[in-house]
């Protein structure tokens, strides 16, 4: 536990938002002083006493839902809400590792919206996506097509580390690139109206023009033989 105030003060100063995962009760009032949020893991999904000591904290609280049924999610949020948890981030995940693309079964994300996103209740609840597949495109199909709030992933910093083997876990320079093409992907969305982008505005003038079918339009071959008729006179 030693090196948990370098670790929230380093995050801290990066503007980073700190958390862990308390794998005993204890484990919750120890991390209080320094978490910003708290993950319960899919494993602890079923042992309530560790939800309810995390929801009485006030913090905000990601909940995996790995190996669960729908009667079990909506259980634990329910003992989540009831202890006093005003912000459930709730993760669908397929706790294989690593996880195959066909059993990612994303549509899940849209089941939490359904069963939980529409009503109004005293728990702000947000949806994501647990990653163990370490494929790009289901993380894009995630948030772009399934709308996950928030990814999570399991880092490995240089391939050397335990888990890297079993083939779950991302490394930066992978992971950055997707982060990345998430951002663009937003970008691109625009605002809906159906209007040249600058980008597009000095391409108007080179289309056909509506009398005559030719290109470009009217006032830039008038504009043209303008400058022609110029440079003649000023030989």
């Amino acid at each position: 536990m030693s090196f948990l105030p370098d670790l929230a003060a380093r995050c801290r100063q990066k503007g980073i938002h700190f958390g862990c995962t308390p794998f005993y009760l204890k484990a919750v009032e120890e991390l209080l002083p320094f978490v910003d949020f708290y993950k319960i893991a899919s494993y602890e999904l079923p042992w309530h006493d560790l939800l309810r000591a995390c929801g009485r904290t006030g913090k905000p609280i990601i909940l995996s839902t790995g190996m669960a049924t729908m009667d079990e999610v909506r259980a634990a949020v329910n003992v989540l809400k009831n202890s006093g948890c005003k912000d459930l981030t709730l993760l669908h995940c397929v706790s294989a590792y690593p996880t195959p693309a066909a059993e990612c079964n994303l549509s899940a994300i849209k089941t939490f919206y359904t069963a939980f996103g529409n009503k109004p209740s005293s728990m702000s609840l947000h949806f994501g996506w647990s990653d163990h597949s370490v494929s790009p495109a289901v993380i894009y199909r995630a948030v772009h097509r399934w709308n996950a709030e928030l990814i999570e992933f399991h880092l490995d910093l240089d391939g050397r580390g335990e888990e890297y083997a079993s083939g779950h876990c991302w490394l930066p320079d992978t992971i950055r690139q997707v982060i990345q093409s998430v951002r663009f992907g937003f970008e691109a969305d625009g605002n809906g109206r159906k209007t040249p982008p600058p980008s597009e505005l000095s391409d108007r003038d080179w289309r056909s023009d509506p009398h005559d079918g030719l290109r470009p339009v009217m006032k830039t071959r008038e504009e043209w033989r303008r400058l022609t008729a110029r440079k003649a006179y000023d030989r």
